[in-house]
């Protein structure tokens, strides 16, 4: 993934279901796919500092992954420390490889 999960996807068929090329809408499934992010400080879903999208806890990747029976999701966009980190017990990682990102 790019960004992260989504309170509309209840299928990952729904993934492979999306129309492509496409125009990237301001809400909605395609939306939370690139921009939303994990926040270890809340429970369930909640806003986006980024103004777009949302934010969802722990307990929403530990339900996602006990019903699509995968071990781990792998995720991009958000700029971290050290170019990785991990969330909700190693279930979850954003990568972020880009050097000099915005002079730093």
């Amino acid at each position: 993934m790019h960004g992260g999960l989504s309170p509309d996807l209840v299928d990952l068929d729904q993934i492979r279901e999306i129309e492509r090329p496409v125009d990237v809408p301001h809400s909605g499934l395609l939306c939370d796919l690139l921009w939303s992010d994990p926040d270890e400080d809340i429970t369930g879903w909640g806003e986006n500092d980024r103004g777009v999208s949302c934010c969802f806890g722990r307990d929403v990747v530990k339900e996602f992954m006990e019903k699509h029976d995968i071990s781990l999701i792998v995720r991009a966009h958000q700029v971290v420390e050290d170019g990785y980190q991990f969330f909700q017990k190693r279930k979850l990682v954003t990568i972020f490889s880009a050097p000099n990102y915005c002079g730093e």
